[in-house]
C-alpha cells in the first residue's frame, strides 16, 4: 500500500512539474504557440525563419527562463485554437496577439500585458467612404473564425453589416483586394502589417474603437510561471529591447508606437 501511495505521489509530482512553465523550461526546451501569418508580429518566412515582434518577445521571455532560441519549438496557433492548444498541453506558452479577456481567463492564465492596441479597420486605399465602424451598414466586413472583432462591430456600431469569416487574416486581405469584402477588422497593429505589404493598395482607417491588451497565455494553476514571465516582460522593457523590436518590426508600417504597458496580471 505504501509503495502504491509513493508511486501515485511521484506520478502526480511529475505531472504537475511538466504542466508548469518552469518545469518545461528546466529541460532547456519550450514549445511556444505563435501565428505564422502576421507580418511584423509573427511570420514564418519562405526561407524557414520566424520573425516579428511577438517572436522577439517569446525569445526574450524564454531566454529569461533559461531556454536558448535553439531550444524553442515554434507551433502555429490560431484564434480558434489558442485555448485548446494550452489546455491540451500542445504548447507551453502562447504569444500570438492574444487579447486578455475575462472569458479567456476562465480557461487559461495570462502574464503581461506586453502590448496595447485597439480594434481598427483595413480598407482599400481608394475607399474614402469607410471612415469608421458606423459606415459599415450594408457592407461586407471580414474577420477570422474564432475571433470576436467583426461581431463587436455588428453589435455596437452597424447592425446591418454583413459578416464574412475566413480561417486566416491573409484570406481576408486577399478578399479585400479582390473586392469580395469592403473592410477587414482586427487590431490596428495587425492590420498595419498588411499595409506594409501593399502600401499603395491598402490603408488602416486609423480610428481605433476598442482597447486590446496582449498577454502571454499559459496554463492555469502556475502562479510561479506567471510571475516569472511578468518579470521577463518588465526586464525586456527596461533593457530597451522591447522598443528596439517594435521599431524594427512595426515602425516601417507607420503605425504609431505606444508606450510600454504596465504589467498587471499578477
Amino acid at each position: 500500500m505504501a509503495v502504491l501511495l509513493l508511486l501515485c505521489a511521484l506520478t502526480a509530482c511529475s505531472s504537475s512539474d511538466s504542466d508548469t512553465v518552469r518545469g518545461a523550461a528546466d529541460g532547456g526546451r519550450l514549445t511556444i504557440g505563435i501565428r505564422f501569418d502576421q507580418p511584423g508580429l509573427a511570420e514564418h518566412t519562405l526561407d524557414g525563419r520566424f520573425v516579428g515582434f511577438d517572436v522577439d518577445v517569446a525569445e526574450y521571455v524564454a531566454g529569461q527562463l533559461g531556454v536558448h532560441p535553439s531550444g524553442i519549438t515554434w507551433r502555429e496557433t490560431t484564434s480558434a485554437t489558442r485555448e485548446t492548444d494550452l489546455t491540451s498541453g500542445n504548447v507551453d506558452l502562447v504569444v500570438a496577439t492574444y487579447s486578455i479577456t475575462d472569458k479567456r481567463k476562465q480557461l487559461i492564465s495570462f502574464a503581461g500585458p506586453y502590448f496595447e492596441t485597439g480594434q481598427d479597420l483595413l480598407v482599400r486605399h481608394s475607399d474614402n467612404a469607410i471612415t469608421g465602424p458606423e459606415a459599415l451598414n450594408g457592407r461586407r466586413l471580414c474577420s477570422v473564425t474564432g475571433s470576436t472583432p467583426a461581431q463587436e462591430v455588428k453589435t455596437r456600431f452597424a447592425q446591418a453589416v454583413q459578416l464574412v469569416e475566413y480561417p486566416r487574416y491573409p484570406d481576408c486581405v486577399t478578399a479585400l483586394l479582390a473586392g469580395q469584402v469592403d473592410a477587414v477588422t482586427t487590431d490596428g497593429v495587425i492590420l498595419a502589417g498588411y499595409v506594409m505589404q501593399n502600401p499603395e493598395l491598402l490603408k488602416v482607417v486609423g480610428k481605433p474603437f476598442s482597447t486590446e491588451r496582449y498577454g502571454i497565455g499559459l496554463r492555469k494553476g502556475d502562479p510561479e510561471g506567471q510571475h516569472a514571465i511578468d518579470d521577463a516582460i518588465q526586464q525586456m522593457v527596461t533593457s530597451g529591447r522591447w522598443l528596439d523590436s517594435l521599431r524594427a518590426n512595426i515602425g516601417p508600417s507607420g503605425y504609431p508606437l505606444p508606450a510600454p504597458p504596465t504589467v498587471t496580471e499578477r
